[in-house]
């Protein structure tokens, strides 16, 4: 016969499996409030940086609403923080920029590529700003490696072709791209052009440059 201490035993419900559960839960909510901060702190990161370049830490934790032991507990320094907002900016760019065909006609292609690509050095220009001063031009120019290669694949395509001029070297065609791609985005911040006329403009400056022309070639 079951005693009154036995019977309670067993009726009594098993916890182990809840408290597992709860702890499993408990850190799942931790990593998602984690990873939530951490797109505020960088989102934050970038606005703030418009505002002003020199912005602090705590500018940016109160951009990011959120206080700094928080954000120093994901970035522990302004240069490493400035380096997670550019590199976030430059892989947001790299979903989209990896979608664009580049095939066919290199100048069709070109344009397509530039169309998109001038938007996002509009949207980094701010932290771009901020990272060359903060970071190396070694760091920066591994973080822009996808997009330049990428560029510069499209533009030895092209020279290989004949859409665009030999006669200039390719590191000058990707300079000046690059030139006239700021240019289009200190622009339009300044109130100077309207941002669904810039592909056009940059279009205007570039083709015509880098498009083969023999006349220019017989006066050399």
């Amino acid at each position: 016969m079951a005693t009154k201490k036995a019977t309670a035993t067993r009726d009594r419900p098993s916890t182990g499996s809840g408290s597992s559960g709860t702890g499993s839960r408990g850190a799942a909510n931790q990593r998602a409030d984690a990873l939530c901060n951490r797109a505020k702190i960088l989102a934050g990161t970038v606005t703030a940086i418009r505002k002003n370049p020199d912005a602090s830490v705590a500018d940016i934790a109160a951009e990011a609403g959120v206080g700094r032991q928080t954000l120093y507990g994901h970035f522990r320094t302004r240069p490493e923080l400035i380096d997670a907002a550019l590199l976030e900016s430059l892989e947001r760019a790299e979903g989209v920029l990896s979608e664009i065909s580049l095939d066919g006609d290199a100048r069709d292609a070109f344009q397509r590529l530039v169309a998109s690509s001038w938007v996002f050095v509009d949207q980094s220009r701010a932290v771009l700003a901020a990272a060359q001063k903060e970071l190396s031009p070694a760091r920066i120019r591994e973080l822009h490696e996808k997009a330049e290669a990428r560029m510069r694949g499209l533009l030895e395509r092209g020279q290989a072709e004949g859409a665009f001029r030999s006669d200039l070297p390719l590191s000058w065609l990707l300079t000046t791209t690059h030139v006239v791609l700021n240019g289009a985005a200190e622009e339009v911040r300044t109130g100077k052009l309207d941002p669904d006329d810039a592909p056009w403009f940059i279009d205007a400056i570039l083709l015509p440059a880098f498009t083969h022309d023999a006349h220019s070639e017989q006066g050399r």
